[in-house]
């Protein structure tokens, strides 16, 4: 996976997907009819359990949101020059894999902990890319996978886009590219069509199937005739030729 795609990917995925793991809502439904056989105190009682279970999940939510947000912090931390001494008050690593490492451990904690939370989902599609960034291809596939399953839609469709990034650098060319036909029929907000049809077009560019890649890419300036997509389209199909 190229640095310039894992980084969007990372960018894209904490930009574009709203963190909606401490605003997450409980909804219930309490059905009953007023009958001889139906006492307050039991209404009172499911009433109860309702509204504790709920308390609980709101509690878990905010809890996860917050170690989400020190989890990616992490990954923003700088680096030290090599050979320079960690500073007391300012927080820094040596290398990107000691970075790295630390992350995710924040990540797995989050998923260990937290499990039915939004902020689990992403911090296992952070752990899915970050396996990538490390060589564990293995790892990747695993976590990616399980959030591309999940009920999160727009994140879903991320970690798609990413499983296909790393399907095409392990030469799983047949793979990848049912992925990308798969974001290309059910676009959302998070990877538009667009973007799903490009990146399959540098799919089929790096497979040694030009026709292929020139005709998606015709496809992309005929329907953005007069967008930066279809500039874009215009400008790989020059170096095709």
């Amino acid at each position: 996976m190229r640095a310039e795609t894992r980084h969007q990917l990372k960018q894209d995925a904490f930009s574009r997907v709203t963190m909606e793991a401490a605003e997450r809502t409980a909804h219930w439904t309490v059905e009953h009819r007023s009958t001889l056989v139906i006492t307050i105190a039991v209404v009172a009682v499911v009433l109860a359990a309702i509204l504790g279970g709920w308390y609980y999940l709101s509690t878990q939510d905010e809890k996860a949101s917050f170690d989400f947000s020190q989890a990616v912090r992490t990954l923003d931390t700088p680096l030290r020059p090599a050979g320079s001494p960690p500073q007391p008050d300012v927080a820094t690593f040596a290398s990107a894999k000691e970075r790295t490492d630390a992350a995710r451990k924040q990540f797995q904690a989050i998923v260990d902990k937290y499990p039915h939370t939004r902020s689990a989902d992403m911090a296992r599609y952070f752990l899915g890319i970050t396996a990538a960034d490390q060589g564990d291809s293995a790892a990747a596939e695993r976590d990616l996978k399980q959030v591309a399953s999940s009920g999160n839609r727009e994140l879903a469709s991320v970690a798609k886009l990413a499983l296909a990034s790393l399907y095409a650098s392990s030469k799983r060319t047949k793979d990848a590219e049912a992925l990308y036909k798969e974001l290309i029929n059910k676009p959302t907000t998070s990877v538009s069509k667009v973007t799903a049809q490009m990146q399959l077009a540098d799919l089929y560019q790096s497979s040694n199937q030009p026709t292929e890649a020139k005709r998606i890419l015709e496809q992309v300036k005929k329907e953005n005739p007069t967008g930066e997509a279809g500039q874009m389209a215009t400008q790989k199909l020059a170096e095709l030729k």
